[in-house]
């Protein structure tokens, strides 16, 4: 089938995690992604073979050495057929590199240029080296602890400054290369991993900034995680909405509290949660589930890993499934999330070797055998 990406050229210089998610969803969605990874060892994260393979589908790997002159050459010569470059060293490597955004520009004026960093391209923490947990932190993810004190009791474990960072830079890209069909020019799209997280806060940041108190959805007494009779967990999610609180106190034995509001829950929060956890913890999960969808009350079940991978709606909504890989075999990935007229594109192929498409990808550019081994820095490298 055709892919609402087919035929976009997608340079790829983001290491680690956020650029890696971003063109793994690009690249589903049939962009040719070209992995531009550093002689030695390639992208950081190949020391984590599962990790790595789960983000790098459907690409393709290229080796060049851009210290060198040759290197540098070969990705102008890339850049120049190229819709989109993204690159996610610290602020400025690429211009001491000589292959900043006006350089590139200057060689392809359509070029679509991303820059992804943890604080940006300037301001007083430009440079500051982070990971998730710190960007987390900064942007007020962890406001509860800051105002009790106490450190997190535990930490994280979805890297959601690395991951929205991935989701802004697709979106990045894809209004950028919209306005390059209006305009025919290209553009360059700073991604700040921690102004993408104080965006995700705007429902609680700018109640702040007005004076005024941020909902407190998490105060309901039906919103939480629970243990049942067997030992199992699950959540409720009655946020503010009566229509869901009465049909709950009808199954759970709550009459007495069913015509309460939601200002009057929350002044009571800690008595009725408590109520709710004693009643759920008679009965095991599968009972309180069977109970709560035939009475439309939000909830599901606490899912361990290996318990989503075999949930039947994800089955159905096909978010597993086997590529092929060389030699027979295949191996599993987890599916783009878009459903384009009922289908779902990619993956369709593995994560690639180190420089596993070297040659192939340097020849359809146009380079010459020379160009290609100053490109690279040796050929044994070369896939």
């Amino acid at each position: 089938m055709a892919r609402p990406l087919d035929g976009l050229v997608v340079l790829s210089l983001a290491e680690q995690y956020p650029g890696p998610y971003a063109t793994m969803l690009m690249a589903d969605l049939g962009a040719d992604v070209i992995l531009i990874e550093r002689p030695a060892g390639g992208d950081p994260a190949r020391q984590f073979p599962a990790f790595f393979a789960a983000l790098n589908r459907n690409k393709r790997s290229v080796i060049l050495d851009l210290k060198s002159a040759g290197g540098r050459g070969a990705l102008l010569a890339l850049a120049r057929r190229a819709d989109v470059l993204l690159e996610g060293f610290r602020p400025k490597t690429m211009d001491r590199l000589g292959l900043g955004y006006e350089v590139l520009a200057a060689v392809n004026p359509l070029l679509v240029y991303l820059s992804v960093s943890g604080f940006g391209q300037d301001g007083p923490y430009r440079d500051r080296p982070a990971h998730d947990l710190s960007y987390q932190a900064i942007t007020g993810v962890f406001f509860r602890h800051a105002r009790a004190s106490q450190p997190a009791l535990k930490i994280p474990d979805v890297a959601i400054g690395d991951l929205s960072a991935g989701m802004f830079t697709v979106l990045g890209a894809l209004a950028a290369i919209v306005e390059r069909s209006r305009t025919g020019r290209g553009s360059y799209v700073d991604v700040s991993m921690t102004d993408g997280l104080v965006s995700w806060m705007t429902a609680f940041l700018a109640p702040i900034m007005n004076g005024q108190a941020p909902v407190e959805f998490g105060a309901e007494p039906g919103y939480g995680v629970f243990a049942c009779g067997d030992g199992q967990l699950l959540t409720l999610s009655v946020a503010h909405e009566d229509w869901f609180w009465r049909p709950l106190c009808s199954v759970t034995g709550l009459t007495t509290a069913a015509n309460l509001g939601h200002a009057a829950r929350v002044a009571r929060s800690g008595e009725l949660k408590k109520r709710l956890a004693d009643t759920l913890r008679s009965q095991p999960r599968n009972h309180w589930g069977a109970l709560f969808d035939e009475h439309g009350i939000p909830w599901a079940p606490v899912s361990d890993l290996s318990e989503v991978v075999a949930d039947p709606h994800f089955g159905s909504h096909q978010m597993f499934r086997q590529v092929p890989e060389a030699g027979g075999a295949s191996s599993w990935h987890v599916s783009q999330p878009l459903s384009f007229g009922g289908v779902r594109p990619g993956p369709t192929r593995p994560a690639p070797a180190l420089g596993e498409h070297t040659l192939e990808v340097l020849k359809q550019f146009g380079l010459s055998a020379s160009e290609i081994t100053a490109a690279v820095g040796s050929t044994a490298a070369v896939g």
